[in-house]
């Protein structure tokens, strides 16, 4: 099977089983989103949203953040890990979306690499459920479903993306990213993945997975 037809076969299969899966980001503004993105590094979802939930009614603006106290921010996002590199970049970010950009969040991937602590995944996140435009988000579920289903042999984030690019359709792509999230927490998980109950067994190569004996 050519790896254009497994995805296409996959994209199938993930749309029945999560058809209306979203980001589980909370955020109501482009910069609390890649706020919230950026928080996100090496941290879950369900803790960034705890934090967002009073960083957000402190800071409202990207001229807030820009003008926040270094330690002060420190303290406030001090439960999502690495507090100081991350509050160092998102006041640095602010400051040049004001300084740049008006204010406003750009919305092309060249403008928000320029951001500090926005790689890639943050910018593809922004990009797909901010201004609806193709992303292909490559976090740890990505990189380990996409090798396991056998529709990359990349490792390297942008290696990945490149591939997925060149097989899953551009308006699939952002819901895409989002079902391999769901099915990596449900099913697909990195130590024990339940192969034997998954969906998507008859289509998914399962590179890598030891077989029971």
């Amino acid at each position: 099977m050519k790896r254009q037809e497994r995805a296409l076969l996959i994209l199938d299969k993930l749309e029945e089983i999560y058809p209306d899966v979203k980001c589980s980001l909370n955020y109501t503004t482009p910069l609390e989103m890649l706020i919230a993105t950026q928080l996100s590094a090496q941290c879950t979802d369900a803790r960034v949203n705890i934090v967002t939930e009073t960083l957000f009614k402190k800071y409202r603006s990207a001229e807030d953040f820009a003008n926040a106290d270094y330690e002060e921010l420190c303290n406030d996002i001090k439960s999502a890990g690495f507090y100081r590199n991350k509050a160092k970049n998102i006041i640095a970010c602010c400051q040049r979306i004001l300084e740049v950009y008006n204010g406003e969040v750009p919305d092309t991937m060249e403008d928000l690499l320029t951001l500090a602590g926005t790689g890639r995944k943050t910018a593809n996140l922004v990009l797909g459920d901010i201004f609806g435009k193709p992303a292909y988000v490559v976090d740890t579920h990505c990189i380990r479903l996409t090798n396991r289903m056998g529709l990359t042999t990349k490792t390297a984030p942008v290696k990945i993306e490149m591939d997925l690019r060149k097989i899953i359709p551009p308006e699939k792509s952002l819901h895409f990213c989002h079902q391999l999230v769901a099915h990596g927490r449900a099913a697909c998980s990195a130590r024990k993945p339940d192969c034997e109950g998954c969906h998507l067994n008859e289509v998914c190569k399962k590179v890598g997975i030891e077989k029971k004996k």
